[in-house]
């Protein structure tokens, strides 16, 4: 007895528009997006950092504020063990122009 394959071309045609939709967005994204990099120094910094959130405005730069959080975890999952460290630090300026 053979297999009715026309209730299939509908949700066949769906899925094949949406693989295309998703090809051509990543297509489009590659194309826009640039390589990133890792800045030794940069990657340093971070490992240097506290635990915990700070903020602290220095006072040779006026009108600027700097704030830098560390999070380090170790968490268990079924049977794994993962470390989790997740560092940022940001600078908030303000100057005036004229």
């Amino acid at each position: 007895m053979p297999l009715p394959l026309a209730p299939f071309v509908p949700i066949a045609l769906r899925l094949g528009a949406f693989a295309a939709a998703g090809y051509a967005a990543r297509r489009v994204l590659a194309a826009k997006c640039w390589p990133g990099r890792t800045d030794q120094r940069a990657e340093e910094a971070l490992d240097d950092l506290d635990e915990g959130l700070t903020t602290h405005a220095p006072k040779d730069a006026a009108g600027q504020r700097n704030a830098s959080l560390r999070v380090r975890r170790t968490i268990r999952f079924r049977g794994k063990t993962y470390d989790f460290d997740a560092g940022l630090m940001a600078r908030l300026r303000l100057k005036e122009t004229e």
